[in-house]
């Protein structure tokens, strides 16, 4: 016996076979995807409508410095001269970034291809403007490696943690204020610097360097026997 048909020859209809759970589901995730573009959207233009003269030529040179992540291989350099244990977290630092950035460029955003935010339409003041990237917009590869440097040279050397954090912070808020990334590119960005990080400090773990102590290394016992 066939199915039913109407008359257009298909099997659509109250007759036709159940699909299953298969394209609620899916219908579900789409609509879940779109209300996420469109708080994405709505974030970037409030923060586009926002004025904030005081702070835009800051944050286009903040954009600026983080190109090629010459911020944190600055900072890296500086590490390097102050001995074992920085030197060793200025290099874990400069592997994190080299994971983070090919994850970005190599994969995330051939992977995507989200388009770059339409800054005229969104009114993206003329003062905060950099130039616009060619590449995809997801994720953030100025973040991804910001926080990536952060999150290495942090575990390391702790009392680097918060400043770096928030320069990585700031770097990735900055790529939204000129208008050349969404929100939810920055939070990706921020996601795949800190697997970046685990990775470089896994890497490391393995390749112990006499004098420092492996970011891994068991807590201390106590020398002195019980009484």
């Amino acid at each position: 016996m066939t199915e039913p048909t109407n008359a257009d020859g298909d099997t659509s209809g109250p007759l036709a076979p159940d699909p299953g759970p298969a394209r609620p589901r899916r219908r579900a995730l789409t609509a879940v995807l779109g209300d996420l573009r469109a708080v994405d959207g709505a974030l970037y233009a409030a923060v586009a409508a926002t004025s904030t003269p005081a702070l835009d030529r800051a944050l286009r040179r903040l954009s600026h410095a983080a190109d090629h992540s010459k911020v944190s291989l600055g900072i890296a350099a500086v590490l390097a001269m102050g001995g074992a244990r920085p030197r060793r977290a200025a290099l874990v630092g400069v592997g994190a970034v080299a994971v983070a950035s090919a994850s970005a460029n190599v994969l995330g955003k051939r992977l995507v291809r989200r388009a770059r935010p339409d800054r005229e339409a969104a009114r993206v003041t003329v003062d905060r403007h950099v130039p616009m990237p060619a590449s995809a917009s997801f994720p953030s590869g100025h973040t991804a490696s910001a926080v990536a440097f952060a999150t290495a040279v942090g575990v390391l050397l702790p009392a680097a943690a918060v400043p770096l954090g928030a320069l990585a912070s700031a770097v990735g808020y900055a790529r939204v204020h000129v208008g050349v990334h969404y929100p939810g590119d920055v939070a990706a960005g921020a996601v795949l610097g800190i697997a970046s990080a685990a990775a470089a400090l896994a890497a490391a773990a393995a390749t112990p360097v006499p004098g420092v102590r492996s970011v891994c290394s068991a807590a201390p016992v106590s020398s002195s026997a019980p009484g």
